[in-house]
């Protein structure tokens, strides 16, 4: 998916074209962020992993029960759409309401009393 958020950074420009490249980061930070969890060396195995895909294996992943890149579809994992689909969508609007706090609500500054 980085890959594909990282192509459609090279067509935009200005302010969004950073925007992109910034959520392409954080895409390519998921595999390290699972190997680091699972206690594997997460360096070795990212990189293996980005080598593997740049090669053309584009259904490589982590066998986290090995701790070594696997071919996902020998071993049976598979993915539904939706559900990926609706995780990037519901974690890419929680970050625009982070990113725009600012257009929230503001309450009235309190009341100062005289002492």
């Amino acid at each position: 998916m980085s890959l594909a958020v990282d192509e459609l950074a090279k067509t935009l420009s200005g302010k969004q074209a950073i925007a992109v490249e910034a959520f392409a980061r954080a895409l390519r930070q998921l595999p390290t962020i699972i190997c680091e969890n699972g206690g594997f060396d997460a360096a070795e195995l990212v990189t293996n992993l980005r080598a593997e895909i740049n090669n053309g294996n584009l259904s490589s992943g982590i066998n986290m029960f090995d701790g070594k890149v696997d071919d996902m579809t020998k071993l049976g994992v598979t993915e539904c759409l939706r559900v990926k689909e609706q995780a990037l969508v519901s974690a890419t609007e929680a970050a625009e309401m982070i990113l725009r706090v600012d257009d929230i609500v503001r309450c009235a500054p309190r009341q100062r009393t005289q002492q």
